[in-house]
């Protein structure tokens, strides 16, 4: 979830055989650009906020993505600590200093729309708490490995999300989800090592497959609890999902894992 401003850097740049598999994973997965937008999603928010129960949704989604823009700063600033070389810890930090301007446009966008950002946040904070505990990294490589799935998977989920929203509120999202090279970065790394030492491989596997268990339950439990944000979902407001749709949306999330699982060298 990163910017334009905050381009790959050098050391970082695989070839496009090795990183755009995982890339285009991403952006096929869902392309809201691509949609023909109907109803709410073809309003902008001051006509689409006029629903309440959508406006409630709106601000729970912003304040998930602030939260988890917010956590990925603080777990890339540690994984900076961790970094084997300075050429690695200041790429990580640039990418930390992403993460946060992303967080400070969410907060300033909640403001905007008369939602304190803490408040709006508060109610994910322990669910991003549990699926950190849940899924501490034990080295460097699986630190990158959870950055790069957990990253992955919410961008995915918050694309297509994106796709039923109100246009400006879509535009804002979409900006956030931009890449900083965390990804590209990650793919380097992983497949430089698993090169050197091939069983570090199906350790990493085994590692992603816990992950994207992990990440998805985290995610339908989320929806769950909050019921705004899950009825449209289901397309109780705005043009959501159905559930069938829902089940199709969550396929296509764990299709693009397993490209991204390709493209660094792991079998999903």
């Amino acid at each position: 979830m990163e910017t334009p401003d905050h381009e790959t850097p050098d050391h970082a740049a695989p070839s496009a055989a090795d990183a755009d598999p995982a890339e285009s994973a991403a952006a096929s997965a869902s392309r809201p650009d691509d949609v023909r937008h109907t109803g709410i999603a073809a309003q902008d928010w001051a006509t689409a906020s006029a629903e309440p129960q959508y406006r409630a949704a709106v601000v729970d989604l912003l304040g998930a993505l602030a939260y988890g823009e917010l956590a990925a700063f603080e777990r890339l600033a540690e994984d900076a600590k961790l970094a084997p070389t300075l050429a690695d810890k200041a790429a990580l930090a640039k990418m930390a200093t992403a993460e946060f301007h992303h967080f400070e446009q969410l907060s300033d966008q909640l403001r905007a729309i008369d939602a304190e950002p803490n408040g709006a946040m508060e109610p994910f904070a322990k669910a991003f708490a549990d699926f950190h505990r849940q899924t501490a990294p034990s080295d460097w490589l699986e630190g990158l490995v959870k950055a790069y799935v957990g990253d992955s998977i919410a961008s995915d989920f918050y694309r297509e999300v994106a796709a039923r929203l109100d246009s400006d509120t879509r535009a804002l999202v979409l900006a956030v989800l931009d890449d900083t090279g965390h990804g590209n970065f990650a793919v380097e790394k992983v497949r430089a090592a698993i090169e050197a030492e091939p069983r570090v491989g199906g350790r990493l596997a085994l590692w992603a497959r816990r992950l994207m268990g992990e990440a998805l339950s985290q995610a339908q439990r989320v929806a769950a609890e909050r019921d705004a944000l899950s009825t449209m979902l289901v397309g109780g407001v705005a043009d959501g999902f159905d559930l069938a749709e829902v089940g199709r949306m969550f396929s296509r999330i764990t299709e693009a894992h397993t490209k991204r699982m390709a493209a660094l060298g792991l079998a999903a």
